[in-house]
């Protein structure tokens, strides 16, 4: 704090200091020139094959590469991207892009027939892509990823170089949101041909996006520099970005208190987490995120849990107040529903009991375990399985007691990701912990893993009208007509006790007051050309 002082010599002093202080301010304030960022995203990337990748720490490496034809801006809101124009027909079913003239990082022309090539490849089924089935509203899509066509006949056609029709079976209401996604992208087919195999190399690969992949050091660094070809490259600011495979919060922390870091995904140890936001109010950016922590029930034929009385028992006894604000307390809200509320659609609904005191919901649950004939003379003992992390043995072991009070004995099983999620898949489980995080902001990304044989639909949930009500949601685009189809699909759900909801995820990052132009979202989606530093 200055002070003020009588000599006219000090006053001279302290305005020329004041200048040369006002001086400094502004450049700190202005782009540094050779702009590095230097990020902890997670784990190593198994693959940048963006149809290959299924993880968020491969696909925030992805974005930078190649870009799609619809775009996210820093705020995660739709842009033209690759395309700089697009229609869609009155009947929902026929878009047509208009893409701009762009440049592969080799210098050769990005045309439609890139983007007709990527596509097929997506619904190709040697290609195993993870999200295929965002696609397959695309005439002929399911038919090709199942084996029975062939990709030619996709529906999708290079009117000309610049001018793309992509022809659908039904209205989709988050198409060109899933044409924003990593492995829509349009591929340089003239490269990949050329590669037989492994196309991905570091210093070699051509790409579209902002970024270029110069360096790839497994379970080190990967280092993208900026791609002078990218359409919109005088508006990117950084030169290079690393990014590092750290998936430990506290070593991130660490190296982001040191400088090392100027961007962390990796998260806070919520042992940590008070103290982080004490002396980092500023750097800590906690947002709701399209995210689910959710327990699925084995519904199968014989097992205990196909007994609904059983399923809601357990959801009573679950306090997922202590769940959510005493284990974790880093932001999370408790859950009594499926779908995040930071999610788009108007979705209502919630569990029946969610405002009744404790005591009535757990003698409620004795009583239902009593009438499926469970009690001390005849315990109900129930597996639970959790892929091994701490935050997901923590929340493990309090169910685990919290269960115990009303009669129910478990005994937990811990498991790599891998292993736990194939299980869960081959209904090798009786209670599985899953948390579910959105690709798209769109309900029906959620509301599909439930859908009798679906995908995602591990504990064999059967409910005929729910079927119907996503069919009708998927065809929907009135937004006003949707929300109430949305709000009777969830609420069978939580009818049904087909799951146990636990809370709502939030994005945990750390960003340095250094980066401009990141902010948070729900998609958590943050695209490097819009970030710049300050010196």
């Amino acid at each position: 704090m200055f002070t003020m002082v009588a000599s006219r010599v000090r006053i001279a002093i302290f305005k020329v200091r004041t200048a040369i202080l006002a001086l400094s301010l502004a450049a700190a304030i202005l782009p540094a020139h050779g702009a590095t960022l230097k990020i902890a995203n997670g784990d190593e990337p198994g693959t940048l094959d963006p149809q290959k990748a299924s993880g968020t720490w491969e696909t925030r490496i992805i974005r930078e590469l190649f870009a799609t034809l619809v775009s996210y801006d820093s705020k995660a809101e739709l842009v033209p991207g690759l395309a700089s124009s697009w229609e869609i027909s009155d009947d929902g079913l026929t878009y047509t892009f208009h893409l701009r003239d762009a440049k592969w990082s080799d210098g050769q022309p990005i045309t439609a027939d890139d983007a007709v090539f990527a596509l097929r490849r997506e619904l190709a089924p040697s290609t195993a892509a993870y999200n295929a089935n965002l696609y397959y509203t695309i005439k002929n899509a399911a038919a090709i990823n199942a084996g029975k066509a062939t990709p030619d006949t996709l529906g999708v056609e290079a009117v000309d170089q610049h001018t793309l029709k992509i022809y659908l079976t039904q209205p989709t209401p988050f198409f060109l949101q899933a044409l924003a996604m990593a492995e829509s992208a349009p591929l340089p087919r003239h490269y990949i041909e050329s590669q037989q195999g492994n196309w991905v190399k570091a210093g070699k690969l051509v790409v579209s996006g902002p970024f270029q992949l110069t360096r790839w050091i497994p379970q080190s660094d990967i280092q993208l520099s900026k791609n002078p070809q990218f359409y919109a490259a005088d508006s990117v600011k950084l030169d290079t970005a690393h990014f590092y495979p750290i998936n430990d919060a506290q070593a991130a922390l660490n190296r982001f208190r040191t400088g090392e870091l100027t961007l962390s995904y990796t998260g806070v140890p919520a042992t940590q987490y008070p103290t982080v936001k004490k002396n980092f109010p500023n750097e800590l950016k906690v947002a709701p995120l399209l995210g689910e922590y959710y327990y699925v029930f084995n519904m199968r034929e014989g097992s205990p849990l196909a007994d609904k009385r059983i399923r809601e028992a357990l959801n009573l006894a679950v306090r997922r107040d202590i769940i959510a604000h005493r284990i974790l307390g880093q932001g999370q809200s408790p859950s009594y529903w499926y779908l995040p509320k930071a999610m788009e659609g108007g979705a209502e609904g919630e569990m029946s009991f969610a405002h009744q005191p404790m005591e009535e919901r757990l003698k409620r649950a004795r009583q239902l375990l009593a009438e499926a004939g469970y009690g001390p003379k005849h315990p109900l003992h129930l597996g639970i399985a959790y892929n091994t992390l701490d935050d997901h043995r923590r929340i493990a072991v309090a169910i685990s007691a919290m269960w115990k009070q009303i009669g129910v004995t478990t005994t937990l099983t811990n498991s790599e990701a891998a292993v736990h999620f194939n299980a869960l898949r081959q209904g090798n489980f009786e209670v599985g912990r899953y948390g579910g995080v959105a690709t798209v902001n769109d309900p029906q990304d959620f509301l599909k893993s439930f859908v009798t044989g679906g995908e995602g639909n591990y504990g064999h949930y059967h409910n005929a009208r729910y079927d119907q009500l996503v069919d009708a949601i998927s065809r929907e685009l009135d937004p006003q007509k949707r929300a109430p189809l949305l709000t009777e699909a969830q609420q069978l759900l939580l009818n049904d006790y087909a799951l146990l909801p636990l809370y709502d995820y939030v994005s945990i990052n750390l960003v340095s007051d250094k980066v401009k132009g990141w902010h948070t979202n729900p998609l958590d989606v943050h695209p490097l050309r819009y970030i710049s530093l300050t010196q």
